[in-house]
């Protein structure tokens, strides 16, 4: 319940957004000093860049036309970009499909592996989650990999308290 309630407290690793697209958070002591990690929702997002990071983490490749459709049609899309003097990398990746007004999936959840066990991928879905509560949407799920489901239940998300509701249709 602590990771909910921190959504509407001030975090000590979230900065206040300098625009309505960006949001961002503090890198580690180690880091260089012109170093920092943001967040943005533009989805002005190179394909190439989003394919190189799921190819880091080992996911398999999909059409760019239809990623790049799932994009325009996604309710929400923040991305996490570690920004070194001028030049600016991918290190996150997420989005969510909505109703607009009650229910929200979020999808694609993806952090390199050289940002991953850093805080980020939480600091990445508390960040979607903050923006989906502040539009009022009160239901939000997701699906996950059996070797992640912990990732998510730290963060509160819980198995249907129910059994399984969710039923899938696949083509032959």
């Amino acid at each position: 319940m602590g990771f909910w309630k921190s959504l509407f407290t001030t975090s000590n690793t979230m900065t206040a957004p300098p625009s309505q697209k960006e949001g961002g958070v503090t890198v580690s002591p180690t880091a260089a000093p012109d170093t920092r990690i943001f967040f943005s929702t533009d989805r002005d997002i190179d394909l190439y860049d989003l394919e190189e990071l799921c190819d880091a983490v080992g996911w398999s490749r999909r059409p760019l036309r239809k990623v790049k459709k799932a994009i325009q049609h996604s309710f929400l899309v923040v991305s996490m970009w570690e920004q070194r003097g001028s030049s600016r990398r991918l290190v996150g990746f997420s989005r969510a499909t909505s109703d607009h007004a009650f229910n929200a999936t979020i999808w694609d959840v993806v952090i390199h592996p050289d940002f991953q066990s850093k805080g980020l991928g939480k600091a990445l879905m508390k960040y979607l989650i903050k923006r989906l509560r502040s539009d009022d949407i009160s239901n939000i799920t997701l699906f996950a990999d059996p070797h992640v489901v912990d990732f998510y239940r730290n963060l509160g998300f819980a198995p249907d308290p129910e059994g399984i509701k969710g039923m899938f249709w696949y083509p032959d």
